[in-house]
């Protein structure tokens, strides 16, 4: 007994730790649903019009109802589209009926329409507020010179257009452009890889006490001291 206590010890020490920080990947698991559920709702919520006062965290995802006149020019972010690939995200200023002045992302556009002409006129829109965060330390700089942009950054953005800092991400335009596709406000975007994370650690627990078991059997059959 005492010759395979060290590797019962080793083993269950190890495949407890190991199925703990499993655990905890499935408790993380059902909080990030919960939050996704909760940001579903919110998208998909009853629309409402443009706020007067700004505040992002209490506005993201926000569904908005605004109509106004819907300018031609645009900045374009370079994105590369599932199923579509590379292409643009067309972002260009409406003058709202009540005379403000909003960005506005009207969808994607293939990468050799970025000389397309924009429809401009008014407009009835339903969508989604935005602050999107997609900036880290490996994203260029945005080549203004070139109106090419890798970055939806909202403040730069209107001071480019000169707008409020609020982008209204369009889900339905009427009427819409023809070689414009709106890409919707979703939760597709956000990372839940909190399964895998808890599969991995549940593996390594089984592989852990397999190996242990191995162990413990050359112990008793007399190959290891």
């Amino acid at each position: 007994m005492q010759r395979i206590l060290a590797p019962i010890l080793i083993g269950l020490i190890g495949a407890g730790i190991l199925v703990a920080l499993g655990t905890w990947q499935m408790q993380r698991l059902d909080w990030k649903r919960g939050i996704l559920n909760e940001i579903e709702t919110t998208i998909a919520g009853e629309a409402q019009p443009l706020p007067r006062v700004i505040e992002p965290s209490a506005q993201q995802y926000l569904p908005l109802a605004v109509s106004g006149t819907l300018e031609d020019t645009a900045l374009f972010v370079l994105v590369s589209v599932k199923r579509q690939g590379a292409g643009w995200r067309v972002i260009s200023a409406l003058q709202t009926d009540d005379g403000r002045r909003v960005l506005v992302d009207r969808g994607f556009a293939r990468v050799d329409q970025k000389d397309a002409a924009l429809f401009a006129g008014p407009v009835s829109i339903a969508g989604n507020l935005l602050w999107p965060d997609e900036r880290s330390s490996a994203t260029p700089e945005n080549d203004l010179d070139k109106n090419t942009w890798f970055a939806r950054d909202v403040a730069q953005m209107a001071e480019a257009l000169q707008t409020e800092p609020l982008l209204v991400v369009v889900r339905q335009a009427s009427p819409s452009d023809g070689h414009i596709t709106p890409l919707p406000v979703d939760t597709g975007g956000i990372p839940n890889d909190h399964l895998q994370y808890a599969i991995t650690w549940f593996s390594l627990a089984a592989v852990w006490l397999l190996m242990t078991g191995v162990w413990i059997r050359r112990r008793v059959n007399g190959k290891e001291s």
